[in-house]
């Protein structure tokens, strides 16, 4: 019998209760309006990927922990001492999630608050038409292309390809965007850091401006 995967709704309430937050104070943190994250709560509206992220940097979690089961309690992290933390994914394991330009699997994602989130992604948007606008989270990320050839297209750079074997190191609050050229969608290996240099202890920046709903 396969587990049950918990929904975003039930994730989201579970961490913000934890914290003793209201959704007034998450939307503070993440920059995510109150009615936004309501519809979310009551499983009313998804979110796109750059959203999970924000809500992710806000909930000071990983994104993968958006699709796990609730996290317990994880002070024992922190106290400075070896925790003799692993996890292993195995072919075929792993979360996935796909929201309209990738399709993501989050590796390892049983273990909590790590510092970084991996993922093998497969990259459905065929020109920076149809991905849409640039995509900005608080975090830097490593990208290296397993299959197929991507473009990527950057705020503040020229667009540029990148074959099979290549790779791209960037800040993630830059605005920046993955398209697959060719024959088929390419497949990247994704690592992305869960704090961006110059947080005050490991945290998240503050929060962006809010952003404007999107509709379900």
């Amino acid at each position: 019998m396969s587990e049950q995967k918990p929904k975003l709704s039930e994730i989201l309430r579970s961490l913000r209760r934890q914290r003793g937050w209201t959704l007034q104070q998450v939307s503070e943190r993440c920059g995510l309006p109150v009615s936004t994250l309501s519809k979310v709560e009551n499983d009313q509206l998804t979110l796109s990927y750059d959203k999970l992220m924000t809500l992710a940097d806000g909930l000071e979690v990983d994104v993968a922990e958006l699709f796990s089961q609730p996290a317990r309690d994880s002070a024992q992290l922190t106290a400075g001492r070896p925790t003799g933390r692993r996890s292993l994914t195995m072919p075929g394991e792993g979360r996935a999630f796909e929201s309209d330009n990738y399709v993501d699997h989050y590796l390892c994602a049983d273990l909590r608050s790590k510092l970084m989130t991996p993922a093998i992604s497969r990259i459905k948007a065929r020109s920076i038409e149809e991905f849409g606008p640039l995509v900005r989270h608080q975090s830097e990320e490593f990208v290296y292309v397993i299959s197929g050839t991507v473009e990527v297209h950057t705020e503040f750079y020229e667009p540029f390809v990148m074959p099979e074997g290549a790779s791209v190191y960037l800040d993630s609050t830059m605005g920046h965007a993955y398209v697959s050229v060719g024959d088929e969608d390419a497949w990247v290996l994704v690592v992305v850091c869960n704090t961006h240099p110059g947080a005050p202890e490991g945290r998240p920046e503050p929060a962006a401006p809010a952003l404007e709903e999107i509709s379900s």
